[in-house]
């Protein structure tokens, strides 16, 4: 990530502990799932209904309870698949969603404050980036990928514990460093 005079900033990195999850030598040091919060439910249910009277209103009879069932398992899943994203760091890798990376290529890591994440996802953000994003999650996490093989500049994704996160990273790096 550049500021706005093309310079790398430089990164709010310090070291600490590996968070409430704990510092379990080749465990898990942080764990966290990207689900849709509770005030995210009721307006989707709420769309899935009035879909329903839609379908309802053109095809009224016995079986107009129907598009209400099949359109509420649909958002209900539609939901459920929206928080199925995780973020975990430990056993010496980073995992996001589906991709997968060996914490010995992270580079420096950043917290993106809310504040920033619309810098960070405008024009400052590089196409080959890989981002993953829920809007109903404020902060993010910026790590830079020094793989001379991945094409992949940085890692840019959603986090409800930042902190934690860039800690856990930083442990687990210092760790497989030593060894």
């Amino acid at each position: 990530m550049t500021d706005s005079t093309g310079t790398a900033p430089t990164p709010n990195v310090t070291t600490g502990s590996a968070g409430p999850q704990g510092d379990v030598a080749g465990g898990t040091r942080s764990r966290q799932r990207l689900y849709v919060p509770w005030w995210g439910w009721p307006p989707a249910l709420g769309a899935a209904a009035l879909l329903g009277v839609q379908v309802h209103m053109g095809y009224p009879g016995p079986r107009a309870w129907i598009p209400y069932v099949v359109l509420g398992v649909v958002m209900v899943a539609v939901l459920v698949w929206l928080g199925r994203a995780r973020v975990e760091v430990g056993g010496g890798d980073l995992v996001v969603g589906p991709a997968r990376i060996p914490t010995r290529f992270v580079g420096e890591v950043e917290v993106v404050g809310k504040a920033e994440k619309g810098r960070a996802l405008g024009r400052e953000l590089d196409p080959a980036a890989y981002v993953v994003h829920r809007a109903w999650v404020g902060p993010m996490v910026w790590v830079e990928i020094t793989d001379p093989q991945d094409p992949t500049p940085y890692w840019l994704f959603s986090a409800r514990r930042p902190e934690e996160v860039r800690d856990a990273l930083l442990a687990e790096k210092a760790a497989s460093a030593d060894v």
